[in-house]
């Protein structure tokens, strides 16, 4: 999706940015596919009314769905909503927007391996968000990802911690 939408964007540069880390595929049905050009969607939904809704973005989703999981394990119902491009998001009409991210909840865990400030307008005052804001440490990646708390247990206390 993203190397279609560089090549038909004629309207301002594109970017895109890979990982080289090993995540996992994550399955996707065609719904989903199609609204990955939307910015954001419902990777993984829970039944009912979610309780909490994680969103990531990039290698970071895979995280998001491991806490989704130990979630719904612990009778706690979690979305996961990935968001690849804000921006485009942004700009999606309000009743698609609130389809994604209901304003009526406001537990929310924002999960990108980035800097945290824009991540704080999707999960507001009662959210959490898991982020870097800072440079110079240097280890190998699974030290540097307990470090800065890119861990399931650490979304799940997140989680939990915007629940209560």
């Amino acid at each position: 999706m993203a190397w279609r939408d560089a090549i038909e964007r004629a309207d301002g540069p594109t970017s895109l940015v890979l990982t080289r880390q090993g995540v996992p595929h994550q399955d996707r049905t065609s719904e989903q596919i199609a609204a990955i050009a939307r910015g954001g969607y419902v990777l993984r939904d829970s039944d009912g009314d979610p309780d909490v809704i994680l969103i990531a973005t990039g290698s970071e989703v895979s995280l998001a769905v491991a806490a989704a999981e130990t979630l719904a394990a612990e009778g706690v119902a979690a979305r996961v909503v990935s968001m690849p491009c804000t921006s485009v998001f942004d700009a999606q009409d309000e009743a698609y927007r609130e389809s994604v991210l209901p304003s009526a909840v406001t537990a929310r865990v924002a999960v990108e391996a980035g800097v945290t400030g824009g991540w704080w307008r999707y999960v507001g005052t009662n959210g959490r968000v898991i982020g870097i804001d800072q440079f110079g440490e240097s280890a190998p990646a699974p030290e540097l990802f307990a470090h800065f708390g890119f861990t399931t247990e650490n979304v799940v206390g997140a989680a939990k911690e915007a629940l209560a």
